[in-house]
């Protein structure tokens, strides 16, 4: 494996390179960047359903639960036409769904940090962390259009600083290629 991945070193390279550039479009043209990644979820929806929904046609002789198949690619197919028709309910919708499962694990963490309060010690923390993800949806549902910009920005800078990262370890690992030292016979021991 060891002699693959350093073979191969420019794929590396190559994909933090396209993920700088991902960066760099999500953090200089946001709103591009945000309608570009509404319609590639909608087409992935809509084509994933087409494909559930002929999977569940030919499967109806052999799996008698077909139907459930048949209806998650209806439901995809349809959430996918609702994207491209209309693509700002499907931000605020998938805006909304991240709000909820925030303000649910808020609401455990605390629950969890009171419990635990007998147990151990630290649990403020834990109490602290449900405060914030608590804190997180009421302003992501306050203000779905900055939560959308602002997620954009954390995609952005992730991306970039990925990137960065995977250029240098192709670098890196073209080097290990062209002079492998005693650490490259012990990573290709099988």
């Amino acid at each position: 494996m060891f002699d693959l991945v350093t073979r191969y070193w420019w794929v590396l390279v190559v994909r933090g390179v396209l993920a700088f550039l991902l960066g760099l479009l999500a953090l200089g043209w946001p709103g591009l960047t945000l309608e570009v990644f509404i319609l590639w979820f909608g087409a992935f929806a809509l084509v994933d359903g087409v494909f559930a929904i002929f999977n569940a046609i030919g499967a109806r002789s052999e799996n008698d639960d077909w139907w459930l198949v048949l209806l998650g690619g209806l439901a995809s197919v349809l959430v996918g036409v609702v994207t491209f028709r209309a693509p700002g309910l499907a931000l605020v919708a998938l805006l909304l769904y991240v709000a909820a499962w925030a303000l649910v694990k808020g609401v455990v963490e605390i629950v969890a940090a009171v419990r635990l309060r007998r147990v151990i010690e630290g649990e403020f923390w834990l109490a602290l962390g449900g405060v914030a993800s608590i804190a997180f949806a009421v302003l992501l549902m306050a203000y779905p259009l900055m939560g959308a910009l602002t997620l954009l920005w954390v995609i952005g800078i992730y991306a970039m600083v990925f990137g960065v990262i995977m250029v240098m370890l192709g670098f890196r690992v073209r080097s290990l290629h062209a002079h492998p030292g005693p650490a490259a016979r012990v990573l290709a021991r099988p």
